[in-house]
């Protein structure tokens, strides 16, 4: 059997780099990663962490968090990144409700979980409360732990609508080494291999930037990690570091084409062999200029931390089909009525999947029950229709849904028209309450300049997405804020709103 681990590098290439921090040029290589992580893996043994047992870890983009993640990995622990953009409360509930027995943070970030139980462990400076993490891993020896196997992530969700939940896979302790799913899709869909370097934009905590690194590691590839995304670091680090492949979001996609055409062509970009995007839809205007600027190498896939469903789209097929996320490479896709019944081709419904993957959401039977139907099919909760060749297009959100005057409209299709405006920086769609309609669609815009009248640029708003898309569903009235609340993964956080943007007399 094929070995897909780190460790298997580390003897014969040790020198050979596994990670770059973009901005500093720090770098990590294989030998070190395999002596540090044995000594993070020794670490939480002594301090009672077992086959299946939980770490949580809360440490921004840096060189450290991959000797921790592997240690923890081949521990064969449940591992749970933490989002350092939380809140102190919601951060201490995740490590709370995740059952994490040991918390890993870096010094920056530790402020936000410092009441945590069990074992606290610190790096990058001393933390009041927390063990050195630099004095934790000397007392350790650099050899394997003698039970080491694989463990397994449990991402908790982004909460854009309510509390976050912790997405449990139900297999842990497999061999070292053993094949994965994410390290197979990177290497196969996406020609991931020793030769690879790959460069992550997004926060760590997040599935797809963690899945990817790691399953480059699995390959023996190199790691190019960024602290936080800017749009002219992230070309430049291209060109600096021939970069190969690259995976982002919508969003960064948007401000990288908001850059003035001189910045955008100003690097050399000949090492990129695939930009690939996920996590959040893609206005179809956006995924076309991408393609028309770096050439026919824009990938796509649509999945779910959940592990149900897998559609992916290469840029050939997206010209044929635009707006498509793809066909399902994995089991059959449905999309049912809200009496669960298939509907024909080019029908709107939800969309389910045919799945032999196992999860749960932890500590909420009820949210899991719902997650799947009495066929076993499973839905990541979009909205969606396929088309005479099972090529699926994505609507929206189930939850984002506005009804008015009976008919429901996607904010999805009307983020995609206004997003196309050159004053328009982010935009945000939602349904506000109104007597006559029951909801009325209204806009939240971050502009790129404040407007000198903003009375006149919202009437031009409207008017520019009625040339667009039908008339009913473009917004009656639009907000405009300084920033919007969106998430790495390219979502709106809809939860951080300020709830007066919903007020139907504001």
């Amino acid at each position: 059997m094929t070995i897909e681990h780190p460790s298997s590098f580390a003897p014969s290439v040790p020198d050979r780099v596994a990670v770059i921090v973009a901005n500093t040029g720090a770098t990590l290589t294989y030998g070190r990663l395999e002596a540090r992580s044995n000594q993070v893996a020794h670490a939480l043994r002594a301090r009672g962490l077992g086959v299946g047992d939980h770490v949580a870890v809360l440490v921004d983009n840096r060189a450290e968090y991959f000797e921790i993640i592997w240690g923890a990995m081949r521990s064969g622990l449940f591992v749970t990144p933490i989002n350092w953009h939380l809140a102190a409360d919601e951060a201490k509930y995740i490590v709370t409700d995740c059952g994490a027995t040991a918390l890993i943070a870096s010094a920056e970030c530790a402020h936000l979980a410092d009441d945590a139980g069990g074992a606290r462990i610190a790096l990058g400076g001393e933390v009041d409360g927390f063990e050195s993490y630099e004095d934790v891993l000397a007392a350790q020896p650099a050899t394997p732990v003698a039970d080491e196997c694989e463990g397994n992530w449990m991402f908790y969700s982004s909460g854009t609508t309510g509390r976050p939940k912790g997405i449990k896979p139900l297999v842990a302790g497999q061999p070292l080494g053993a094949p994965t799913a994410f390290t197979g899709m990177v290497a196969g869909l996406y020609g991931g291999s020793e030769s690879t370097r790959y460069l992550s934009p997004a926060p760590l905590y997040h599935a797809a930037p963690s899945g990817w690194s790691t399953a480059v590691h699995r390959l023996g590839g190199t790691v190019v990690i960024m602290p936080r995304f800017d749009a002219i670091e992230f070309l430049d680090a291209i060109e600096r570091y021939a970069v190969t492949h690259a995976q982002v979001v919508p969003t960064h996609l948007v401000r990288l084409l908001k850059l003035p055409e001189s910045d955008r062509n100003r690097f050399d970009l000949s090492s990129l062999e695939k930009l690939v995007h996920a996590a959040a839809p893609c206005p179809p205007d956006v995924k076309r200029a991408a393609i028309e600027w770096l050439g026919p190498i824009v990938y796509e896939y649509y999945s779910g931390s959940e592990g149900v469903g897998f559609c992916a789209i290469g840029p050939e097929e997206w010209l044929a089909h635009p707006g498509s996320v793809g066909r399902s490479l994995l089991a059959p896709v449905h999309i049912v009525d809200d009496d669960g019944n298939e509907v024909p081709a080019r029908t709107e419904g939800q969309v389910w999947f045919e799945t032999t993957s196992s999860f749960e959401y932890h500590g909420d039977p009820e949210k899991t029950a719902a997650a799947f139907d009495h066929r076993g099919w499973g839905c990541l909760g979009d909205m969606g229709w396929v088309d005479d060749e099972d090529y699926l297009y994505l609507t929206d959100r189930i939850s984002n849904m506005i009804i008015s005057g009976g008919v429901n409209i996607y904010p999805r299709e009307v983020e995609d028209a206004l997003i196309g405006h050159p004053g328009v920086t982010d935009v945000a769609v939602i349904g506000v309450a109104d007597d006559d309609m029951g909801e009325a669609v209204r806009a939240i815009v971050q502009p790129a300049a404040s407007p000198a009248d903003p009375d006149a640029f919202a009437r031009e708003l409207i008017e520019f997405c009625r040339d667009r898309i039908a008339h009913y569903k473009c917004p009656r009235t639009v907000r405009f804020v300084d920033e919007l609340p969106r998430l790495p993964t390219g979502k709106i956080a809809r939860r951080l709103l300020p709830p007066e943007l919903s007020d139907s007399a504001k």
